[in-house]
């Protein structure tokens, strides 16, 4: 790629390299370090929108500030290409989210500029505030703390938490709000009509910008002018823009809006800022997408596209073939308005994910039973339980590692109340490129201990169509149904549904010498290593479970009375999870057996491809062919 960095680019190996240039070099560094994102990016799937929406944000950053010590926090680990590849990183950046190569996400133990990990959003503000009071303990008061937040992050309760302590600390932070109104969705709610309120200002964004600028330019008594301005902006926006309050009524000082992508004026601006103690927060207007035509027309689309010309911008893996079986997504949307078209109490939740969930289908169908509530988990859950202790059914759909930020009002306001509300958990087990901060590895253990919860995993399309068929019944209580990324098996899927009992598993080969229990798509995996062995010569029998909570006791009863070789198959951790369900069965009963338990080990998991990663854990379709030879010929 190095005939495409250009001049300046190429010289910039990290951050003091780039302090190096002029102020007027900065506008040829970002349209050089853009350039560089859509080539790499266009062959080697990531996102896409986000990061070359802060392209001149990330110059103006590194340019203004003393990274790494000074430290920089991005909200949302999608914004940082560039400045991964302003930070030592441009010519590893091909291997990006590649397995064994860089993390899309910063990574501080990738490098020294990524001073905190992230991947999931509202973060940046309480790291940095216990940042900044790190630094005052250990008398470094000359480290300057900035946490970039956007991308629909504010939607988050968390950053409001962290705002709310900001002033109460009084610490030398600040916060950059990259206002773009987009998540992976539009953004929801009163938050961002008030940004954008905001930003439609025009009287005062005027006034103040021709004010500063004004009094700069006086020769001696530019700092010293400018001062003048911040002390006086309160009265100023009290007059022009009362809606500013809320951050200033926090006691958190607000300067602002800004354009993202004019890189001088936000160098200069940032200078200035990097000068003035205490809590504020700089309201910067980006566009995600900017600088690339159909990214900034399709904004969701091109969040994380797959490969696409990078001239034209045609998508070229963004669907499956059309004679390959659909998204576990799509099934679940299309479903979902299938059901609530039969039983009106059916309404569905997602917190900021409707396409990535399908559950846009039902938002285009039935507005007024379909909710986004923005970047907030713990609100969704308390949302949907509110709905169903009035009698309805909420779906509510949430990735499973996103699951993870709600788990107390699962537990407070679902599962004691025993509400109907029916957990769709998404982009289940290893997801892939995302790594350790995206995998859904921890749901069927987290969610097997809760008392009045059904915890399921179905195989397939069809099995998955039929376990929502079935959590909407009557008084079935909480329920959790989870499914992984990507396309699954069945290509004829969609069929009459059917209900299934409750806690009821089904033999799909059945065999004298070995027994394999499966839970979820690794039945598929499974079963394909379960036809070698039988075509090599082996009875082995093999079990898709479909729940973890309740266990088909009496199928466990079968199986332990016949089997004395089992192995246990799951998309998640073995620490506590579906085999850990097993054997704990097998001790309560005081069976003897020799259980191995097939999963993902207890560590993170890093990034690469699913197949790279399930293959790494040894649950792939060659080491349960293997482990099942090993036990047969033990």
């Amino acid at each position: 790629m190095e005939e495409l960095e250009g001049s300046l680019l190429k010289k910039i190996n990290e951050p003091a390299d780039l302090r190096k240039l002029n102020l007027d070099d900065l506008p040829v560094v970002c349209d050089e370090l853009r350039q560089f994102i859509i080539d790499e990016v266009s062959s080697n799937p990531g996102h896409f929108g986000a990061s070359l929406g802060v392209v001149e944000l990330t110059v103006a950053l590194h340019y203004a500030y003393k990274t790494p010590y000074d430290l920089l926090i991005w909200d949302v680990g999608h914004q940082a290409y560039g400045h991964k590849i302003l930070t030592g990183r441009r010519e590893q950046f091909h291997t990006n989210r590649k397995y064994h190569g860089i993390s899309g996400f910063p990574k501080p133990s990738e490098s020294i500029y990524d001073t905190f990990g992230v991947g999931h959003a509202s973060t940046s503000i309480s790291a940095a505030l216990g940042m900044a009071v790190a630094a005052d303990l250990k008398k470094q008061r000359d480290q300057k703390i900035v946490a970039v937040i956007g991308d629909g992050s504010m939607t988050g309760g968390m950053a409001f938490e962290g705002l709310n302590n900001a002033a109460v600390n009084n610490s030398n932070v600040l916060i950059i709000l990259n206002d773009n109104n987009m998540a992976i969705d539009p953004n929801v709610g009163g938050v961002s009509n008030y940004l954008l309120n905001i930003s439609k200002s025009k009287s005062y964004n005027k006034l103040k910008r021709k004010i500063w600028n004004g009094l700069g330019k006086l020769n001696g008594l530019g700092p010293r002018a400018r001062r003048l301005v911040q002390n006086t902006e309160g009265a100023l926006k009290s007059a022009l823009l009362k809606e500013s309050n809320l951050f200033e009524s926090l006691g958190i000082r607000y300067f602002g809006p800004v354009d993202g992508h004019d890189v001088k004026y936000l160098a200069n601006v940032l200078r200035d800022l990097r000068d003035i103690p205490g809590p504020k927060l700089l309201h910067v207007i980006t566009k995600k997408g900017k600088g690339f035509k159909q990214a900034e027309l399709f904004q969701t689309e091109f969040h994380a596209p797959g490969k696409f010309d990078k001239v034209t911008g045609e998508l070229f893996d963004c669907e499956c073939a059309m004679n390959k079986p659909p998204k576990f997504q799509n099934v679940f949307g299309n479903t979902l308005v299938e059901l609530a078209e039969m039983n009106e109490r059916i309404v569905g939740v997602t917190p900021a994910m409707p396409t990535g969930s399908s559950l846009n289908i039902m938002m285009e169908k039935m507005p007024h039973r379909a909710f986004d509530v923005g970047i907030a988990e713990q609100h969704a859950v308390t949302f949907s339980a509110g709905m169903a202790i009035q009698g309805l059914i909420p779906f509510c759909n949430i990735y499973s590692t996103f699951m993870q930020r709600s788990y107390d009002q699962v537990i407070h306001d679902v599962a004691i109340q025993n509400l109907q509300v029916v957990f769709c958990l998404d982009r289940g087990g290893l997801v892939g490129a995302d790594g350790s901060t995206h995998h859904g590895v921890f749901d069927l253990a987290y969610m097997r201990h809760i008392p009045n919860m059904i915890v399921t995993a179905p195989m397939d399309e069809i099995e998955l169509r039929n376990m929502m068929f079935t959590a909407q019944q009557e008084n079935r209580g909480p329920f959790s149904i989870r499914y992984p990324r990507g396309c699954g098996c069945q290509v004829s899927w969609k069929q009459s549904f059917e209900s299934i009992p409750i806690g009821k598993a089904r033999v799909l080969t059945d065999g004298n010498e070995l027994a394999i229990l499966t839970i979820g798509t690794t039945g598929i995996t499974a079963a394909r290593a379960v036809k070698a062995l039988i075509k090599d010569g082996h009875s082995v029998a093999h079990y898709d479970m479909r729940f973890v909570k309740p266990l088909d006791q009496e199928l466990l009863h079968q199986v332990f009375a016949r089997f004395n070789k089992i192995i246990t198959v799951e998309d998640g951790v073995i620490q506590g999870g579906f085999g850990s369900a097993v054997v704990e069965f097998m001790s309560d009963h005081q069976y003897s057996a020799n259980v191995v338990r097939m999963g993902v080990p207890d560590r993170f998991v890093e990034h690469g491809t699913q197949e790279e990663l399930i293959r790494e854990c040894g649950y792939d379709q060659k080491g349960i062919y293997q482990m099942a030879l090993h036990l047969l010929e033990s």
